[in-house]
């Protein structure tokens, strides 16, 4: 691995402008990638995430019979196993992708067979018993290692089951959705705070029937799913980067085109708002169920004031955080971030990471065991950032760099083409030097 470590040079800037469009929802695509390959029929996906992960669900599901052919650019078209995969005993290889590992575990639940899952060091170290009990419960084996995967599943027939997730976790309660749609009976799970809808809304185009409460999700199974032609909305974790970048300076407006704008992800948008930017959606329309949009943002003149992030919504923004703790210093009032323990066992300790870098950029910032605490009205310098690995630590101080004085080195940046090999070109073309 350490042979293709990259660095990458980020030049201070003096403004953000124009109009992007983003590669397609991550959450999105691996969902349709998955349930596609799981259907009946030929699915037809136009700006399928271009991202290392997506590619690590197509391949696992090619490996379990379905078909994947690249129609031309961002466009794939997946032929589906009808329900049934084929058992292969070769190992399902999820790379970097907790998703991948976690829907796909309960999509398998429910087939007839032994089935091998295995990622990279990182995902490695990942929890994987959050999986285990509800399948467990279900009646399917699982056997993990101290938690981790690799993770070995035999599957078969299942028991519906009605289970409330102990962490909220859209994975979680994705992976016992998907092993409820092959089950006789009703399963549902229930969640304190309501975690992306992304697998619901998916199960529903691709024909399945789902019913919801303010708590809880029910799908009566079996049932059969069908194949759909879809454009995927352009990704809003990615789209945090740039609207974060554009925050920072005064004056700076940014547009972007096809934005997903998922109510149980669309939280950002809130938080840029009470942070102080002009937030303006332009034109929405629905798709699949999927909200889709244009969205302006204007950074204020008088810059950015402060805000707290705690609670559901530290849950729904948890892959924004680390770019929102970025930023923060150079806010008047500053950020505070609580009930993010969820960020220690990411792909990297996020918090620990987002401390060390904004301390290497000369910031100040206090740790918390579920948080950060930092103040605004901060100035920082150029520094050489360790990314851990982690893409979005990679990308978030990308953003943080372009208003510090003087050049940062970003080490470790070939982990943003994990989840968005365009980032550092599009960062590129909008920012003004």
């Amino acid at each position: 691995m350490h042979a293709q470590t990259q660095e990458r040079l980020i030049q201070p800037a003096i403004g953000i402008s124009g109009s992007l469009r983003l590669p397609g929802d991550k959450s999105i695509s691996h969902r349709y990638a998955m349930l596609g390959a799981f259907a009946e029929g030929t699915s037809r996906f136009t700006n399928f995430s271009t991202g290392a992960d997506c590619a690590s669900t197509l391949v696992c599901m090619s490996q379990l019979g379905a078909t994947v052919e690249k129609i031309g650019e961002g466009a794939i078209e997946v032929t589906g196993v009808g329900g049934k995969v084929q058992t292969s005993n070769a190992t399902l290889d999820c790379g970097n992708s907790g998703s991948t590992m976690r829907m796909l575990s309960g999509l398998l639940a429910a087939q007839e067979g032994r089935f091998s899952l295995i990622g990279d060091a990182s995902l490695s170290r990942r929890p994987m018993g959050r999986i285990q009990k509800p399948l467990e419960l279900m009646g399917a084996r699982l056997t993990l290692s101290e938690g981790h995967a690799p993770l070995t599943l035999f599957g078969g027939p299942l028991k519906a089951i009605d289970f409330t997730t102990p962490v909220p976790s859209a994975q979680v309660k994705s992976c016992v959705l998907l092993a409820g749609l092959q089950t006789a009976g009703e399963t549902t799970v229930r969640e304190a705070i309501r975690t992306r809808d992304h697998s619901e809304l998916a199960l529903r185009a691709f024909g399945a029937t789902l019913s919801r409460t303010i708590d809880s999700v029910s799908i009566a199974g079996p049932q059969q799913l069908h194949a759909i032609e879809a454009e995927v909305p352009g990704d809003i974790s990615s789209a945090a980067f740039f609207l974060a970048a554009a925050t920072l300076f005064p004056g700076s407006t940014l547009i972007i085109d096809y934005l997903g704008l998922n109510p149980t992800r669309a939280a950002l948008l809130d938080v840029l708002a009470a942070l102080g930017a002009q937030v303006q959606v332009l034109h929405i329309e629905e798709k699949h169920s999927e909200l889709i949009g244009t969205v302006r943002i204007t950074s204020p003149e008088e810059g950015l004031g402060s805000t707290e992030i705690s609670g559901s919504n530290a849950a729904q923004l948890i892959d924004e955080l680390p770019v929102l703790a970025a930023i923060a210093p150079y806010t008047s009032g500053g950020i505070r971030i609580r009930d993010a323990k969820e960020l220690r066992v990411k792909e990297s300790d996020r918090i620990a990471l987002v401390a060390k870098n904004l301390r290497a950029m000369g910031a100040e910032v206090e740790e918390f065991e579920d948080g950060l605490d930092v103040p605004g009205g901060q100035r920082l310098h150029g520094a050489t950032i360790d990314t851990g690995g982690d893409h979005r630590i990679a990308m978030a101080f990308s953003v943080a760099a372009l208003r510090a004085s003087g050049e940062t080195l970003i080490q470790g940046a070939e982990s943003a083409a994990i989840s968005f090999p365009e980032f550092f070109d599009l960062l590129d073309q909008v920012a003004v030097r």
